[in-house]
């Protein structure tokens, strides 16, 4: 049984965005001692799996979605990985400009699919 692709693109959008994350982020943390070209390359190896599953996400999701509702989708999950890793392995203070940022991607997400 094949998923559906408002399902299956999502997903692979998850899974992207956890990549992309750490990618971008945890070398910070990780990383601060070493020079900035081992961040980078640790980064774009990191990379290259995320763009393994954004790459068909996308293509999946077009099927069915415009652009612009995939870039919306993209933007949600990207702040539904984001927050959880600022806090918890980013060691980040919980701020409640997250939940105010999150309700504005709700009203995006609105705008998005509306009609």
């Amino acid at each position: 049984m094949a998923l559906s692709p408002y399902l299956l693109s999502p997903l692979l959008l998850i899974l992207s965005n956890i990549f992309m994350t750490f990618a971008w982020y945890a070398h910070l943390r990780d990383m601060a001692a070493k020079p900035w070209y081992l961040a980078a390359f640790l980064s774009w190896s990191i990379a290259l799996c995320e763009y393994l599953l954004q790459v068909p996400a996308n293509r999946i999701g077009f099927s069915v979605m415009s652009v612009a509702q995939l870039k919306i989708i993209q933007e949600v999950i990207s702040l539904s990985v984001f927050v959880p890793f600022a806090i918890f392995y980013m060691n980040q203070p919980f701020k409640w400009d997250f939940v105010w940022a999150g309700l504005c991607m709700v009203g995006a997400v609105y705008f998005m699919f509306r009609g």
